[in-house]
């Protein structure tokens, strides 16, 4: 694989690739439509530029301070008010911004009758180590079955099939008091920040529905919702319907849920036992049609029994709201789901999702997702548009300032950094607290030293 070589010309390339997909896609104009907006001062669009910059740079906001590269119009404390703002809506500036994308962009590169949709799921967004963070709690890791501190990014994204874009997410707290080991500051009711915090303490699958109400307001071009199990049950498919979706999902085999089948409400598992299955190479074991029924209301819905490749014994069940599809389209339509677990890999190995930002702030926190999810939607366009079959992963490294010959100065770069990671975490230090910190070592390095980061600069 080719690399960027660490000189002026590429740093040029990479800013006029940001700049050009900001001037595109009229991100400036996005965020003040989300309410982010200043009337005198720096503009806002140039510091999240600059956040926006930072990962495709090798560097960070502490060490380009440091190292005296901080060439900016600005100020640390004008980016700290900037992401701890409790004024915008980081929801509409994501859900308006991949619409756009989808709409303007994607959508004209693929037939019209393809299948485009919403998927909904969850990652783990560790703050093991910092106990003062604001409405940290104790959350449940399904992958791993154990509980963590942290939060639950929840996350609507969209696709194609081809291309994965994040829509909007929510960062999960927990809804239980006794399981937050911090609560959320005193806000502004009036403000985005007092909205965001009530989400944080709310149950999952009613923030879920409001994810999803924000992207049929916006209009993105999207016919299904596809999720797991863990959001499956007959009020949620019945709700997505009426916000105006149809549903593919994973059901759930618990004897606790019921569907109204021959007349009477019968869990999932009792269905496929009453019924003949298909034999051969069928890629389904068996159909039927069921009823949702919930509070006296009710919609049509369609089981379709797959095996399970992993449990030839076991099977599957898939559950759809769209009885004009096919039981093979119903298994093809779910497999999209794939592209958000793709999704969450790229922004933790390559995004920093869970360990760029060291704020206690949640404000800062939801900024900070905001600025990886369009990081990613860069990314996801230039692999589009250039119909590039390598990994996002290794477009990253593409538009990355990698250093080829590391300097004893880079190495002592990379050094602090680390240790400015690990002091913040395990001290639980405010962002205030670092700044002195910082300022306290370098005014007691030897004057040698100083020197050389004043030529290195």
């Amino acid at each position: 694989m080719k690399s960027i070589t660490q000189d002026y010309q590429n740093d040029k390339m990479v800013s006029s690739s940001i700049k050009n997909f900001f001037k595109e896609y009229k991100i400036s104009a996005t965020l003040k439509e989300s309410n982010a907006y200043k009337s005198k001062g720096v503009s806002v669009i140039a510091i999240f530029q600059y956040l926006f910059m930072l990962i495709f740079t090798n560097r960070s906001m502490y060490m380009n301070i440091l190292m005296g590269t901080h060439k900016v119009d600005f100020g640390k404390d004008t980016v700290y008010r900037f992401i701890n703002s409790i004024h915008i809506n980081w929801i509409r500036f994501t859900t308006l911004l991949s619409t756009q994308i989808a709409s303007k962009t994607i959508t004209k590169l693929t037939d019209e009758n393809r299948v485009n949709v919403l998927i909904l799921d969850d990652t783990p967004f560790d703050r093991a180590s910092a106990k003062k963070v604001e409405l940290l709690a104790k959350t449940y890791d399904h992958a791993k079955k154990v509980y963590k501190y942290g939060f639950r990014l929840l996350t609507l994204g969209w696709s194609d099939g081809n291309t994965f874009l994040p829509v909007n997410g929510c960062l999960l707290s927990t809804e239980n008091k006794k399981n937050r080991i911090n609560e959320a500051v005193v806000v502004d009711k009036r403000t985005a920040g007092y909205t965001r915090r009530n989400l944080a303490q709310t149950k999952g699958t009613v923030v879920a529905l409001e994810l999803i109400k924000a992207a049929r307001k916006a209009m993105i071009p999207a016919s299904h919702v596809l999720f797991d199990t863990w959001f499956c049950s007959p009020s949620s498919l019945i709700s997505i319907k009426e916000i105006g979706y149809d549903v593919v999902a994973m059901a759930k085999k618990t004897p606790k849920i019921h569907y109204l089948y021959d007349g009477k409400m019968q869990p999932l598992t009792e269905i496929y036992k009453k019924n003949k299955k298909r034999r051969g190479r069928s890629r389904y074991l068996l159909s039927v049609e069921v009823a949702l029924v919930k509070d006296g209301h009710s919609i049509p819905a369609r089981i379709v029994y797959v095996r399970n490749r992993n449990k030839r014994k076991d099977y599957l069940a898939l559950i759809t709201t769209d009885m004009s599809i096919s039981e093979e389209e119903v298994i093809r339509i779910y497999g999209k789901r794939w592209d958000i677990e793709v999704f969450f890999k790229v922004c933790k190995s390559y995004l920093m999702l869970s360990k760029g930002c060291k704020s206690l702030s949640y404000d800062a926190m939801t900024a900070h997702v905001a600025i990886v999810f369009t990081r990613y939607m860069m990314l996801a366009i230039e692999n589009r548009k250039e119909t590039d079959q390598r990994t996002l992963g290794e477009l990253f490294y593409l538009v990355t300032d990698e250093m080829s010959d590391i300097t004893w100065i880079e190495a002592f770069h990379l050094l602090m950094q680390v240790f400015l990671d690990t002091i913040t975490d395990k001290l639980s230090l405010t962002s205030e607290q670092l700044d002195q910190l910082m300022e306290t070592f370098i005014a007691a390095l030897p004057k040698e030293l100083k020197s050389r980061f004043q030529l290195c600069a």
